[in-house]
């Protein structure tokens, strides 16, 4: 079975192209989709109220579908659309979320979603410093391996790995601040 998003991406980069029944098919699985996805959070009780929201995230989908980024994932950029719709429901409907103080820890969980953007542009930032530093950096920073075990991987000594992760982070720094001219400009 195919992922649902290397489906619902090239359904949708299809239909971009001017492919009407992958587009076609595309809205028909987000409906079923995104009634999962407001059900849950608006319960059983709010069925009617879970398919006006389908309604408008697919009419929002349709209007704002060149503002889509096909290098992005597409369920990022989907559930994005819909929680702003989700969103002006609440707003709309003065509903405040109550919940028990047994419950607080889910409040600081992680939004996935958030999560992968943020994930993107530590990527697209990375792509910026040469590629012996962003290997290095990924291995120990981000995949959270030892210098020891990045040094026996790449064969470089472990003082190598150290200096390579700090010019890494210097050039990033430095990049951040403006300072480096892009790679792509």
């Amino acid at each position: 079975m195919i992922p649902i998003e290397t489906r619902m991406k090239a359904l949708m980069i299809a239909g971009l192209g001017g492919d009407a029944v992958s587009y076609r098919a595309l809205l028909e699985e987000l409906g079923r989709y995104l009634r999962r996805y407001f059900v849950r959070r608006l319960g059983p009780g709010r069925v009617d109220d879970a398919e006006d929201l389908v309604q408008e995230t697919l009419i929002a989908v349709h209007d704002r579908r060149g503002t889509y980024d096909i290098e992005r994932p597409f369920t990022v950029w989907l559930h994005a659309v819909a929680r702003y719709k989700l969103i002006d429901y609440f707003r709309h409907h003065k509903v405040r979320a109550a919940v028990p103080i047994d419950d607080v820890d889910g409040l600081f969980a992680a939004d996935a979603a958030e999560a992968a953007m943020a994930r993107l542009d530590v990527d697209r930032l990375l792509e910026s410093i040469p590629p012996r530093s962003r290997a290095l950096i990924r291995s120990v920073k981000l995949n959270g391996d030892t210098i020891a075990e990045t040094a026996a991987v790449t064969g470089m000594s472990e003082s190598a790995v150290k200096v390579g992760i700090h010019r890494g982070v210097k050039a990033l720094a430095m990049r951040m601040r403006g300072q480096v001219a892009r790679r792509d400009e």
